[in-house]
């Protein structure tokens, strides 16, 4: 990275660290990628920058943290709505993906790494195949990822799949300057067999990365794990050791009492299951909610996800918070629960806990990574103002993010963007999804 120095001034800066400070007037000094400075500009070191930003009417805080997607998915964006997930997985998305290509997956990914920039967010999780060539455009784009190598026990060769996945986290790890850190993740425990998990636990030892799963999202997955494994998804994991490593595990809708004891086991600086709240796909397909209040107060790991968009539709946190805030409050009769501070941290320090990077971004703190975004509150929806935190939870929209800065580098602003050409990625998923489309309707019927 060419050594920059950005200055972030006059804003109201939102910490999101533990203390939770809302700091008015306030500036954030960016040196090498780092934060070196966040408080009040009055008490500012001297400092040159080489770009800065900033203005009365704007709100810095930390970048939002996607801890779930499948990012190529955008190719699938309106493609099979309104179906049960079973359904929808066996007769429209599976038969879709099956005529993907590397270069299909790598247009859909840039064009999710667009939307997420322009949306705020600054780190993300992918489970995806054809990783390779999708993990080339991510890493030249800036934002900071966490992709994998995904083993699907309905593909062939699921030992090929592991071999590969082993050798490609080894490969990518340092990859991007630090800010692309490889996983591997098994699709989930009903199809993929006790052999290609234990080869997986196997190549996650080696390598030392974290697991990415789906687990416990709906009743029929439950029951069919519970057929196949003798168990539910959390013990039959709990069983099989994948919870002694990092696993980060998305959904975990339908969960009993035995689950979340398990869940809440200290495991490797965090509890031994991380969760990816998923509320609008969960939503959407009618799988449930989770209960992500009483997790959160034993202790599990929680951030926010937004699923890919076949599921969802938007790769958009902002939509997320605020049905995560709404949903748990209407389930359980408690307008205390999901509080807007609860559900702020969950998309921003709590998510980066997700996915083991606390210590490196998250929060605006000294000695963290420059991953800052800078939000528009010169809004008629956002005035009048009398809470900071409340308007990002309730009322802020993805269109009101202005800057994007990710390990010190600006890379959206004010409707540009710097790293990805947007207009070649909208025209090239336009071109092949209706191409792909096509072939997997011929094939249907």
């Amino acid at each position: 990275m060419t050594p920059s120095r950005i200055a972030i001034t006059p804003v109201t800066a939102v910490t999101c660290d533990e203390s939770f400070q809302v700091i008015p007037d306030a500036a954030i000094h960016l040196e090498d990628g780092a934060i070196t400075y966040v408080g009040p500009a009055a008490d500012a070191p001297e400092f040159t920058p080489h770009e800065t930003f900033g203005g009365p009417h704007l709100v810095a805080m930390p970048g939002l943290v996607n801890t779930h997607c499948h990012a190529a998915m955008t190719l699938l964006r309106g493609y099979a709505d309104d179906m049960a997930l079973e359904e929808w997985l066996q007769t429209k998305i599976w038969p879709f993906e099956g005529g993907l290509d590397a270069e299909d997956i790598h247009w859909g990914t840039q064009l999710a790494v667009a939307e997420m920039l322009q949306n705020g967010v600054t780190t993300f999780a992918d489970m995806y195949f054809q990783h390779r060539r999708a993990t080339e455009g991510l890493t030249a784009s800036g934002i900071r990822a966490l992709p994998s190598a995904a083993v699907i026990g309905v593909f062939p060769d699921v030992p090929g799949q592991v071999a590969e996945a082993r050798a490609w986290a080894r490969e990518m790890k340092g990859a991007g300057e630090g800010r692309v850190l490889p996983s591997i993740a098994p699709h989930s425990l009903y199809t993929c067999d006790r052999d290609a998990w234990t080869a997986v636990i196997e190549a996650v030892e080696e390598v030392e990365v974290p697991i990415q799963t789906h687990a416990s999202e709906t009743r029929f997955e439950v029951e069919e794990v519970r057929r196949q494994w003798g168990a539910t998804p959390i013990q039959a994991l709990d069983e099989l050791g994948a919870l002694e490593h990092h696993l980060i595990a998305a959904h975990c809708v339908h969960l009993d009492e035995r689950d979340m004891e398990i869940m809440a086991r200290p495991s490797r600086g965090g509890s031994a299951v991380r969760v990816a709240h998923n509320p609008t796909s969960n939503c959407k397909l009618a799988s449930g909610v989770a209960p992500v209040p009483e997790l959160r107060r034993r202790g599990v790991d929680v951030g926010l996800a937004t699923d890919g968009v076949a599921s969802n539709n938007r790769l958009d946190v902002w939509g997320e918070m605020r049905l995560a805030a709404l949903i748990h409050k209407a389930v359980s009769f408690d307008p205390t629960e999901a509080d807007a501070d609860a559900v702020l941290r969950m998309a921003t320090l709590g998510g980066a806990e997700v996915l083991g990077l606390g210590d490196r971004v998250g929060s605006l703190e000294v000695g963290k990574r420059g991953d800052v975004i800078l939000v528009d509150f010169d809004k008629p929806h956002l005035h009048p103002l009398h809470n900071v935190v409340s308007h990002l939870v309730y009322a802020v929209d993805a269109r009101d993010v202005e800057t994007v800065v990710v390990d010190g580098r600006p890379l959206f602003h004010r409707g540009e963007f710097r790293t990805v050409d947007v207009e070649q990625a909208k025209a090239e998923v336009q071109r092949r999804a209706r191409s792909l489309a096509r072939k997997a309707e011929a094939s249907a019927g």
